[in-house]
């Protein structure tokens, strides 16, 4: 007797060589078969007599088989397949191209359904490569319906798969109901056998799109409880409750004042809306996202500086060595004092350096304006160095003498890389943790500077407040669904006098042109990116695009330049060689794939050139974009594409159209998904096979019903069916 848990190799006429075909896409059960939806289907429910069909329909037609013969033509050499098939209203042709074994499946004298295209031929109409079905006392699955279509496999058609689902479809009415039934009945939903029968096989278009709405309301329903579990599950945590008296906040005052130029209204709210989250008892989880260059490390320090000067510590966990150092720069620029400048040229540059030697001497010049209050130790630990700034200077210190100084609590800023979630790394009373560009981290490194770094004040155990940053603009509905579990700060402004980056599609005729441009911008001291496109899921074809380009610029285009290569496939130490050189202007120009780092800060680099821009996403585009013009230089991006793609065109006018980052992540996510959209990849969403992120209203109907239900019943324990579908999910989805 079939059940949803037989094996595929149990069901009806699978045999062994389909039983693997099925597996290779997860199909394991006759549950997995039902469970695998159409994605779209075709609509042959407009049923004609043959008298009355017209050009250009696409129809379906019932009559019988007159005659049905296999020709070749001998111009093209092209076997057709043609049929009359007669009904009482007339005779029509139906036609099939290079199916010489129609003639084996179709005979004459017997009934058949066809649906497709009616088009015109010399003698009369004639329906073109129609789809088949020889009528009997079952119901019709591929003609005269709504036809679903399946994403297809190598030997599985959707023809097969239709046929083989009909055939087990009687076990829908078998599959559990998890849903409560005050959200089926409040929202007006399918039950759920009934949405997968009606999802593979639907009556109408009316019931396919109430079926779909069922399905997709329970994809989002168990994200969305699954990420509101999480939060509960975060604010049972004992955080350190901060409290800030008038000191403190004329202290913050006097930074911002002191700031030479004026913060974003974005900032003040994101900077406002943390600082008050540090007065709850509960640990903050607070995701911070902004534009490229919106100002996110600025309001991360301000958040810091609050910490700081209630007298607790804070961590800074950058992706790479160079960020973080980048981090530490920022970090003693801002809260340095005007005796630093040596220490500047002694932790990343040398007098002889002179592209750098102007923004060191505006460092030393803003630094003298500072008032010489209580200096804040600030400290960075990588895999490869550990340095203290303690008020004077940068300054070199065995990781020994650093890891007693941060259990002590003289550090009140350390800085670092994954380093950082060591365990051997002690803090004396961590309060606050910041991870920057949170998606570069795996789940479990996340997790350990959540849950793992803790403190021992007065014998309780705490969880420091948490702000991750990404630099990715995350649209409003993928924001509510897959980061449901945090607290969500934008900052949707740009700092005035910003220059625009001139963005322009170059078209293959005028690549010399830009080539001229990029040496004229060499010469005059500036830097340039070159962007390689990941052609397939392959580093070894990564790596050979780049290097190509590589040789092609180094041994034709630029040979009087400094070319600089980096690629997924060198070394971690060998990546942040390159860019080191690179930001301290010992390469020209950087070929570079993919993997150029987000947030690296190269203020003369004022050209971005991407090849084969066709294949990247408008939001990933964006985020190379914002790689230039965060110097006093106007900068420029050039798309290079030998696509002649309409759409693709219209995509990249986009780009040049918008700055806006936010604008750009919406398109994005309607065009290419959101497994495109850069940092979304390890936040653990699933696939969502019938849920749209783009619809904005069923995702906030979801999540009422999901916060109503954590409300009354965080445990769900009170719904014993949905507990068994969530741990369910929990496991296929590998959220733990």
């Amino acid at each position: 007797m079939l059940t949803l848990e037989s094996k595929i190799s149990e069901l009806p006429t699978i045999g062994p060589a389909y039983v693997k075909k099925l597996q290779k896409v997860g199909i394991e059960t006759a549950r997995d078969l039902l469970f695998y939806f159409p994605f779209r289907y075709d609509d042959f429910s407009d049923v004609k007599k043959i008298g009355d069909v017209e050009l250009g329909e696409v129809v379906s037609v019932i009559g019988k088989i007159i005659d049905i013969q296999n020709i070749r033509t001998r111009k093209r050499k092209m076997n057709l397949t043609e049929a009359m098939i007669e009904d009482d209203s007339g005779v029509m042709k139906a036609i099939w191209f290079n199916q010489p074994f129609m003639t084996r499946n179709l005979r004459s004298g017997i009934n058949v359904s066809l649906s497709g295209k009616v088009v015109y031929a010399q003698d009369g109409f004639q329906i073109s490569n129609p789809s088949y079905e020889i009528l009997g006392s079952g119901q019709s699955l591929h003609t005269a319906r709504l036809v679903p279509i399946y994403h297809e496999m190598e030997g599985l058609s959707s023809k097969w798969l239709r046929a083989h689902l009909k055939l087990i479809l009687r076990l829908a009415d078998d599959i559990e109901e998890f849903l409560p039934i005050s959200i089926i009945e409040n929202q007006h939903l399918f039950c759920l056998s009934e949405a997968i029968s009606q999802i593979h096989f639907p009556d109408d278009k009316v019931r396919a799109k109430a079926a779909k709405k069922r399905l997709a309301f329970d994809e989002l329903f168990l994200v969305q409880l699954y990420m509101m579990m999480q939060k509960k599950k975060w604010q049972e945590n004992k955080g350190i409750k901060i409290e800030f008296d008038k000191k403190i906040e004329e202290d913050i005052k006097n930074f911002i004042n002191k700031l030479p130029f004026k913060l974003t209204n974005a900032q003040r709210i994101s900077s406002w809306n943390i600082i008050k989250d540090f007065e709850k008892n509960k640990p903050m989880n607070r995701l911070l996202e902004g534009d490229v260059g919106s100002g996110k490390t600025l309001v991360a320090l301000i958040s810091a500086l609050a910490v700081i000067k209630s007298g607790y510590q804070v961590a800074f966990m950058a992706p790479t060595e160079i960020l973080a150092r980048q981090h530490l720069k920022e970090a003693v620029r801002r809260f340095g004092l005007d005796c630093l400048c040596a220490g500047v040229h002694s932790f990343e540059h040398n007098e002889a350096q002179s592209k750098q030697d102007d923004s060191d001497y505006r460092l030393k010049n803003e630094l003298q304006l500072r008032d010489k209050s209580k200096h804040i130790n600030i400290a960075l630990l990588t895999g490869s160095e550990s340095k203290i700034f303690r008020g004077e200077k940068i300054e070199e210190i065995s990781k020994k003498k650093l890891l007693e100084k941060i259990k002590i609590g003289e550090v009140d800023l350390l800085i670092g890389t994954h380093s950082l979630i060591q365990k051997k790394v002690e803090f004396h009373n961590l309060a606050f943790s910041i991870i920057d560009e949170q998606h570069r981290f795996g789940i479990e490194q996340r997790g350990k500077l959540q849950n793992e770094i803790v403190n021992m004040k007065d014998g309780l155990k705490t969880v420091p407040h948490l702000l991750s940053m990404t630099a990715t603009p995350i649209p409003r509905t993928l924001a509510l669904t897959v980061y449901g579990d945090l607290d969500l700060s934008v900052l949707d402004e740009m700092p005035k006098g910003r220059q625009k980056i001139i963005t322009k599609l170059v078209a293959p005729a005028n690549r010399n042109l830009a080539y001229k441009f990029i040496t004229e911008q060499v010469q005059k001291g500036r830097q340039v990116f070159v962007i390689c496109p990941l052609i397939e899921e392959s580093d070894i074809l990564e790596v050979r695009s780049a290097i190509e380009e590589y040789e092609k610029l180094k041994n034709v285009i630029y040979k009087n330049f400094q070319i600089g290569l980096l690629h997924g496939k060198m070394k971690p130490k060998e990546k942040e060689e390159v860019m080191q050189k690179f930001s301290e202007g010992k390469i020209d120009i950087l070929v570079s794939t993919s993997v150029v780092e987000v947030g690296i800060d190269i203020p003369n680099a004022s050209v971005m050139l991407i090849e084969g821009s066709d294949r990247f996403g408008l939001a990933q585009l964006h985020q190379f974009r914002g790689r230039v013009g965060r110097g006093e230089h106007q900068s420029f991006c050039f798309l290079f594409t030998d696509s002649t793609a309409v759409k693709t065109h219209q995509r990249l006018k986009a780009l040049i159209k918008s700055d806006n980052g936010f604008e750009l992540a919406e398109q994005d996510l309607k065009i290419r998904g959101p497994g495109e959209l850069v940092g979304i990849r390890q936040s653990g969403l699933p696939d969502l096979a019938m849920a749209s992120l783009t619809d904005f209203e069923l995702i906030k109907i979801v999540r009422k019903e999901a916060e109503k239900i954590i409300s009354e019943n965080d445990n769900l324990r009170k719904y014993p069916e949905l507990l068994k579908k969530m741990k369910k999910f929990i496991k296929d989805v590998h959220f733990e």
